[in-house]
Parts: C-alpha cells; structure tokens; sequence
C-alpha cells in the first residue's frame, strides 16, 4: 500500500447510531405509580353542545319576557292615552250640559220680557260655540275619529239650536197668535233634542263597543243630555213640540205687556205617599210611617189655573221637638192641567212611636186667589221598620 493509501478514513461508520427498535402494537403496559387512563363516554363535543342549547334556551326566554313586558307597556299606554280623551270630552259635556240648565233657569224666570230672554239665550250660544272650538282642537285616539266629528257636530246643533230659539222669540211678540209663536219655537227645539239623540247614538255608544272591542276596561264614556225638564235627572220628549211653547209664549206676552197672563191662576197639593212602603198619608186619620234608612215622601201638585206657573216652592215639614225636619224643591214650570211629583228624601233622624205632624205647603203662584188647596196637615207616628 502506498503512504496515500494509509490516509483513507472510513468515518461514516463513525456517523451511524443504531435505532431503537419500534415498540410493539398493542396496549401499553401501565405507568407505574399512575391511574389507569379510563376510557372515552361519548363524542369530545357533547358538553358544548349543552352549554350552547342551555344559552339559547336562556335567550328565547328573555325575548319572551321582553315581549310581554313590552305589550304590557303598550296596553297600559293604549289605555291611558283612552282615558285622558275621556276625560277632556267628558269636561266638555259636562258644560255644555250645564249651559242646558241655564236655559231652562232662564225660560222659567217669573216676569221675565221676550227681549231680555232672547239676549240671555244669545249669551248661552256664545258660550256653547267656544265649547265647540274646543271640543274641535281634541286629538282622539284613531279609532275615535269618527265619534269625535259626531261629537263636535252635536254641539254644533246645540249652538244653532240656541240661535234659532233668540231669533224666534226676538219675533214672538211681532207674531200673530201664539200657535205660530210656538211652532217656530219648537222647529228652533228640535235641534236641542237632536243634539242629545247624536251624543247617544253616535258618540257614546259607538265608543262604549270601540273600549270593549279593544278590551279596554276602567275608562267610563261621558254622556251629555242638554235638554232638560223641572228635574234634571230626566229629559223631555216634549222639548220639540209646539204643546210646550205655547203656555211659555203665552206667559211671555203677559210679561210684555206688563200684565199678568188672561185666565184663572193657581196650584194645588193632590197627594203625599212615604216610600217605600207607598203609603198614601190621610189628613183625617193618623197614619203609621214605616221608617227605613230609605225613608222619602213624594208630594204630587197640579196646576189648578189656566196659565203656566214657574218656580212653586214646595215645602215639606216634620213638626218634632226640639228641632224640626224641614225640606224644600222648586218645579221650574208646570201647565195648565199638568201634576208633577217632588221627592224629598235625605230626611235626617225622625223620632220613634211619638205622635206629630207632617205638614205640606204648595206656595201660591202670583194672581192666585184660592188657597185652601195650597197646604195640608197629616198626623204621623214614626215606626222603626
């Protein structure tokens, strides 16, 4: 070998490391000292899967409950937005039916002249129109539109009503005949009357049924009557008619001309009954009153004349010891022929089983000569019923 040949290495068996040999398949032996692994129960993604169902079930349950607070809300808001309608329309009726009563003060004020009353009623529209222009400015909820428009046209009629009825009298006393007087009148009236049937039937009751539909409870629907009788509590299905102008026409000449009206002039007492029991008491015997916490007398009067009579006071008095019961009520106006009954009721504490005297007085109306029908006695005694 040549000195070349010498300097040959062989490193790369220098370089070469042996493997360790792979390990067997199979399950491998256990680790000393450590817990057996246990085995898979199920998919590795179950439990967010869980997690994940149990949010959105969470989630729809919030949106469930923001739901119904929401229509809660909006019910409570519906409801209130009703009731503050209500109660300005209600304010609105209330005057307009306090304006009626002023009429009917004005129409049976005794010795009161055509033109004096034509200037009052005059007064009365100017006060209605402003309730109008009132009533016109609401902003009812939008299923009450209509109702609203109806609303605004029945006051419409009461101010043409009123109106028409100063312009007719204003012409009464030019007026031939107080048949004619009373027909123009009346024609002026009917406006009054239909006034009253469009607040019930166009108003009212459509917006009672709008508030049930809508399921809208606690939230009461005015009513608004301008045409009234001697007692307000009821209306008068005579208002349009000519039968009620005339006796008023025919007073008023009289109190144009300065002198009492033609004719005989006087009142009388017809009966008394105590309620409830509806014993009708007599003069000439004595007569046992069952006393109920809803004890009440009604007093029924005539016009026993042949002229309209205003303002008769009507008084009735219990004559016990030491204090007397005494009760008084006014008819506005009563006609010809006509009975109306009073009612007095409220009466206060009566004494038991004691013997006393229940009196009433019709006071007599101006030109009225016989007054023995004007005022009756009636020996009582006061049972506990």
């Amino acid at each position: 070998m040549t000195e070349r040949d010498t300097d040959i290495e062989f490193d790369f068996f220098e370089d070469f490391e042996p493997r360790e040999p792979p390990e067997p398949e199979g399950p491998r032996p256990r680790r000393p000292g450590g817990p057996p692994r246990r085995p898979s129960s199920g998919p590795a993604g179950l439990m967010p899967l869980l997690r994940l169902a149990g949010l959105i079930a969470f989630a729809i349950l919030i949106i469930v409950l923001l739901v119904f607070w929401a229509q809660s809300c909006q019910g409570s808001s519906k409801r209130s937005k009703y009731q503050s309608y209500m109660k300005k329309l209600g304010d609105i009726g209330f005057l307009s039916e306090q304006l009626g009563r002023q009429l009917t003060d004005r129409l049976t004020q005794p010795g009161i002249k055509p033109a004096d009353l034509a200037k009052d009623i005059l007064g009365i529209a100017q006060t209605q129109q402003q309730d109008v222009a009132r009533a016109a400015a609401l902003k009812p909820p939008g299923p009450l539109r209509s109702e609203q428009a109806n609303m605004v046209e029945a006051l419409q009629f009461r101010v043409g009503g009123l109106e028409g009825l100063a312009t007719a009298l204003t012409q009464a006393t030019a007026t031939k005949g107080t048949a004619t007087a009373g027909a123009a009148l009346a024609a002026q009236a009917q406006r009054l009357v239909t006034s009253d049937v469009v607040w019930d039937d166009l108003v009212r009751a459509p917006a009672v049924k709008e508030l049930d539909r809508q399921g809208i409870g606690g939230v009461t629907v005015p009513d608004s009557n301008f045409v009234q009788t001697a007692d307000t509590r009821y209306r008068s299905t005579d208002f349009g008619s000519p039968r009620y102008w005339i006796p008023i026409v025919q007073r008023l000449s009289g109190a144009a001309t300065g002198s009492a009206t033609s004719g005989l002039h006087g009142t009388g007492l017809v009966s008394v009954i105590a309620l409830p029991s509806g014993k009708q008491l007599d003069a000439k015997t004595e007569n046992t009153v069952t006393a109920t916490s809803d004890l009440r007398f009604e007093v029924k009067v005539e016009d026993t004349g042949e002229a309209q009579e205003v303002q008769v006071k009507v008084t009735l008095t219990i004559q016990q010891q030491p204090t007397p019961i005494v009760k008084t009520q006014v008819i506005d106006s009563i006609n010809p022929g006509e009975q109306k009954t009073v009612t007095f009721r409220n009466l206060g504490q009566v004494q038991f089983a004691t013997k006393t005297v229940l009196k009433v007085d019709v006071q007599p109306v101006p030109g009225e000569r016989n007054t023995s029908n004007n005022s009756t006695e009636y020996p009582v005694i006061f049972s506990l019923g």
